[in-house]
Parts: structure tokens; sequence; C-alpha cells
């Protein structure tokens, strides 16, 4: 692993030609580890400044044009550094050179969609990640995500500290994505309004919000420079106002599912109840690309503020054979979320594991292997005939789950609320069904949700969905149903305003044409919108939509 990224940074940095970057000369292998040679021109990384001295506002805005400046040659070469912070920004005293380092993991893509993981092991440095660069925004991330980490590395040189002063790694997730910073010149009364505002405009939560350009920030950058130069002060202005993206984006955010979204985080705010935990099961149906995974991520930021735990599986239309074929996904992934964490964790999920399973670990330990990775070797369990066998089962798995959704009470701190989200129930085999049965009608007492995507147009009244769920019902279980429809006109109307940047009269022609090629359907909006891009149409609807 670290021979690979040793490689990519080297091809990237012999590759990258942009003023500003750090150079490779060689990348040899030295006592059987790689070794990458690279350029010496007498810096030292704005870490080790920072722990010395603090920069005076000229100072600031003469280093932070610079930067911009080198980080926008890097974005025009379609790179996303992925990791800018003040230890990969270094400085030489004497000519004031200013040069970026560290290219271990950016990426040559245009876009990335991290993964939802533990936050010890996300790849960059947690204290200046981008919300969508946690995994847990429901974005994808792009070149936006380094004028994030830029905005907290200036945050840090004006105030002498950092937005955040949380330690725990899931706290400081939990402040990057929900959690606004105190403003520079609140922090630093010496800090002037305009930089303020320019900061807190990289340290927007959502990309559509940031900068959009290096241009951008450069250019307040340079209005800021050159009031010092001229008057000693800086007169308030409404920042990015030059700030033009040449990049064709459309945004991420929903569109049409406020009332849907809301419905969501109801039921979740239901199952953590401080009065009462119960498990509910959320069904969510549509057409393929309605968005129903899209929506159900939306409880990403909940999930995380209250230190549960987001695990999914997907079910297959040719595994439909094999039982808890999506249930083991998710239950794997839990797992693995489990073993990325300290060791003291580590420690406290296994003793709570084998005091719940007893006897009958290696019960569960069959279906799902990586728990022996936590909780270790399990001896056999005693053989038992068919029926009691799976009963048997059926109560170690419920004494496995009940681990992580312990309810509130007077004595007791809350464990975490467990959320597992079961892709394609069309798919779904009878084994798992039984399972979700029993846990909706009988762990009533536990913060537990699990949610269900399925397409209704598979799922008539005979399916075997359809007779649990009325079983689930009759036995007075909690079930929410959640049925998206294709997005309306002022949906499309308004998700082209944002993309094009102009008012509504002007892009409702397009608004038209694009809801007549897609029926509404939102997968389908994007892509003819990207097809349009791509065919160089989109630029004659620019042009006629905005003069």
């Amino acid at each position: 692993m670290a021979i690979a990224r040793f490689q990519m940074e080297y091809d990237i940095l012999r590759n990258l030609k942009a003023e500003g970057v750090i150079k490779a000369y060689a990348l040899e292998t030295y006592r059987q580890s790689p070794i990458l040679v690279l350029e010496d021109f007498g810096g030292e990384s704005l870490q080790t400044w920072l722990a010395e001295r603090r920069f005076n506002l000229e100072e600031f805005l003469t280093l932070a044009i610079q930067v911009t400046s080198i980080l926008g040659g890097i974005h025009q070469h379609n790179l996303i550094h992925k990791d800018i912070n003040p230890s990969n920004i270094v400085l030489n005293r004497t000519t004031g050179q200013v040069k970026i380092i560290d290219f271990g993991i950016a990426t040559v893509l245009s876009r990335e969609n991290p993964t939802l993981r533990n936050p010890n092991v996300l790849e960059g440095t947690l204290a200046y990640m981008s919300p969508e660069q946690t995994g847990r925004m429901n974005r994808a991330m792009d070149y936006r995500t380094d004028f994030y980490s830029l905005g907290v590395t200036f945050y840090q040189l004006l105030c002498d500290r950092l937005p955040f002063a949380a330690t725990d790694a899931l706290e400081l997730v939990h402040c990057h994505i929900a959690k606004q910073p105190v403003p520079p010149h609140e922090a630093n009364p010496a800090v002037p309004g305009p930089v303020s505002d320019l900061v807190m405009k990289l340290l927007a939560k959502n990309a559509e919000d940031r900068y959009q350009s290096a241009h951008g920030i450069w250019a307040d950058l340079q209005e800021c420079w050159n009031q010092i130069q001229q008057t000693q002060q800086i007169e308030s202005f409404a920042v990015g106002r030059w700030d033009i993206s040449s990049i064709f984006q459309i945004p991420q955010k929903l569109y049409g599912r406020a009332h849907e979204v809301e419905s969501l985080l109801k039921a979740f705010e239901q199952v953590i109840s401080t009065t009462k935990a119960a498990a509910e099961l959320i069904l969510v149906s549509g057409y393929p690309g309605i968005g129903k995974t899209t929506l159900v991520q939306e409880l990403y930021k909940p999930v995380t503020h209250q230190n549960g735990y987001f695990i999914t599986g997907k079910y297959e239309q040719l595994q439909r054979n094999i039982p808890y074929f999506a249930l083991i996904q998710a239950f794997r992934e839990l797992i693995r979320q489990l073993l990325s964490e300290s060791e003291e964790q580590i420690i406290d999920w296994r003793e709570k594991l084998l005091a719940a399973l007893g006897d009958n670990a290696q019960v569960v330990v069959d279906v799902i292997p990586d728990l022996e990775l936590l909780i270790g070797k399990q001896p056999e369990a005693i053989a038992l005939p068919p029926a009691e066998a799976q009963n048997r089962f059926y109560l170690a798995l419920e004494k496995f789950i009940r681990v992580f959704t312990q309810p509130f009470t007077i004595d007791i701190e809350p464990i975490h609320p467990l959320v597992i989200f079961l892709n394609d129930l069309q798919w779904t085999d009878s084994a798992s069904l039984q399972l979700i049965q029993r846990w909706i009608t009988i762990m009533n007492d536990q913060q537990l949700l699990v949610i269900g995507a399925y397409r209704d147009t598979e799922v008539d009244a005979s399916h075997p969905l359809a007779r649990s769920l009325q079983e689930i019902q009759q036995a007075k279980g909690t079930v929410h149903h959640i049925a998206l429809s294709p997005l309306g006109l002022a949906d499309v109307n308004c998700l082209l305003q944002d993309t094009l940047h102009c008012g509504s009269e002007k892009s409702l022609p397009l608004a038209e044409l694009t809801l007549q090629k897609t029926d509404g359907n939102p997968f389908f909006v994007n892509e003819f919108l990207r097809f349009l891009h791509q065919e160089k149409l989109i630029n004659l609807v620019l042009q006629y939509v905005i003069c």
C-alpha cells in the first residue's frame, strides 16, 4: 500500500507542470523501503512557523495570495489535493517562496464518492477535512473540497487556532458537517470584516455555497491587499464578486424532496427518543433512478450526531437463493467499522459482545465470519434439531443487535442507534424477511431503524415483501412508507437555475424540454444535462439563458 502511494505521488509530481508545486526527482528503494527524492528549496512548513509566531494581516494576505494561485494551478491540471493544511504548505523564510507538498492522496478524478467509514481511518487530516470528504454528507467530492481545507488553514493563520476545538474524531466530523465556527473577526478582532467573510465563504458546509474558483478567492484577496497598500485598512465589500467557474457543475442538493426528508428524519428522531425508543421500519419505493438511495443517505448527518452506525446491504437479482445476502453485507460493514476504532473501544466492544452472546457466539460467527476478527475463536455450538437451531440463531442475532441499540435508561448511557439500509428489497429472500419481521415486532424497545428500498413496479400483492408487511402491521409493528414520485416542472427549473446561475424565467424553456425528455426522473435529468454539456449544446443553452 505504501509503495503504491509513493509511486502514485511520484507519477503525479513528475507530470504536474504547475508553479509552486514541489518537484520530484526520483523514486528509489533504501533498505527495502521506498524513498521519494524531492526538491529542497530551503522551506519550512507553515505548521513549524505557527509554533513560533503569528502572521500579521499583510503577511497573511501575501501568503494567502500565493497559496491560492498555486492551488488554482493544481486544479487546472484536473487534480484534487485532498490534504491542504499548514503541514503541506512550505515557505522559505528568506525568499518568501511558497510551495505545496504531499500529493500522496491526491486524485486525478474530477469527482470522487467518499465512503462512509470510521473517522479514524479517513484519508487526509481530519481537522482540515471538508464535510463531503468525511463520507457523511451525502455528497460527492470535487475540487471544492480543497477550498474548505484552505479555509480552515486561513482561519488558523488569522486566529491562531482551528475553527473547531473538538478532539474526538466523530465529534470533529459532526462539527465539520453541522456546526458553524465562530467568524474570524469575532475570534480575532484584528481581522477585517471582508477577510472574515472570505474565510467563512470557504468554510461553507455545502460546496455550492463556497467559492467556485481559485480565481474568485485570489481576486478578493488581491482586493484586500490593494486596499491595505493604499489606505492601510480594508473597507467592506461583497466577497465573491469575481467568482465565476468555468466548470460545469450540477448541484448535488435534493430538489422536490423536502417532505420526504422530513418524514425520514422524524422517524429517526422517534427511534432515538429519550422517552420511548422503538424499532421501526421505513420502506422507500419508486422507479430506478428516482433517488431512493440518495434520500436515505440524508440520514448520514443525524446518525453521526448521535454517534450511531449506518450500515448498508444490497440484494442482487442473481443471488436471491442466498439467505440473508444483504444483511450479511451490512453486518460485515459494521464489524469493519468497529475494528477501525481505537484499541480501547475494540476491547470494550469485544467484552460487550462476548457477554451478550455467551455460549452462542459461534452461531453468529457462522453467519458473519468477520465477527471472529473482533471476538476471537469461539467454541462450536451444540448441535440442535433444525427448528430449535433456527430459534437459537434468531435469539443470538437479536442479542448481537441489542449490544448496539440499547435504549436510554436512568442508569445507563445510550449506546449507539443502529440504522440498517437494505437496498433492492424486491429481490430479497424469505429468510431475510422473517428476520426483519421479528426485529420490528419483538425489538420494540430498541434504537433500531431498518430502511428498505425497492422498485414498486416489481412488488405486487403476492410478493413475499407485501405479505411480510401485512404480518408486521397485524402485529402492530411500526412501518412508514415513503413513495418517491418524479420531479415536477418547478423542481427541475429550480435545479436549472442553480446550475446555470440565472433567473426562473430564463431557465424555464430548458426546464420544460428537460422534463419532456426525462419524465422528471432525477437520474435521467442529470444525465440529460451532462449529455448536453458533453455535446457542447449546453454552451448554446447557457448563452441563450444568461444573455
